[in-house]
């Protein structure tokens, strides 16, 4: 979205997505419709923007994303729990409503090991502007999780698994592992996170 509204670029697009998505926002901060049905329109509908475009032609919008947008909110102490992490020979996924296209880029960048995201659709080599499967949001990050790595016959031992999280609406990834991490946590889940003694990073000073 920031790379079309810097670029001037699908407006009308930019227009009906707004129109689309803050009424969803209104009847959730109201208490009409829960959050997952707020939350999980909005990464499959992103594919309106790329509604046209060759995967080549998008590869410049994923760089620029990576490279130019994204470099200014990297927190390194993050990086470096993962950089630690992938030093330990730790098998890392990362999981995301985000495009699972760009996902997989912004993997390479960080080397994370396999990323799950939204899947859009792509025809002749064409996006459809439709995705073609379920949001990477809620209770979807496991499944398709799971389901990625029956796919690609990777074991792995959730007990001994990490996994972090800033949003409660990430409570069913945190739950699937023996070490949840709420990170740079919002209201909720810290204050979860807290009830079930779950490790907070970046910790509590007390400050």
């Amino acid at each position: 979205m920031v790379y079309f509204r810097a670029h001037d670029l699908r407006r009308w697009t930019h227009f009906a997505y707004m129109g689309y998505h803050y009424p969803l926002y209104i009847l959730y901060k109201v208490g009409i419709i829960t959050e997952d049905a707020f939350r999980k329109p909005w990464p499959a509908h992103l594919g309106w923007y790329l509604r046209g475009y060759s995967v080549e032609q998008t590869e410049q919008i994923w760089d620029w994303v990576i490279n130019d947008y994204m470099n200014q909110y990297w927190r390194q102490d993050t990086c470096q729990v993962l950089s630690q992490h992938i030093q330990n020979g730790f098998l890392t996924l990362l999981v995301s409503g985000t495009p699972t296209q760009l996902l997989k880029h912004l993997a390479i960048k960080i080397g994370a090991d396999h990323a799950i995201g939204t899947d859009l659709e792509v025809h002749d080599d064409r996006y459809t502007g439709r995705s073609s499967g379920p949001s990477c949001i809620g209770d979807n990050k496991v499944s398709l999780t799971q389901a990625y790595l029956k796919h690609h016959g990777i074991k792995i031992d959730y007990d001994t698994s990490y996994a972090y999280a800033d949003s409660i609406s990430d409570l069913h990834l945190l739950e699937m592992v023996g070490n949840p991490v709420a990170t740079y946590p919002d209201e909720q889940l810290r204050t979860l996170a807290q009830e079930r003694n779950w490790q907070i990073f970046p910790p509590d000073t007390g400050e």
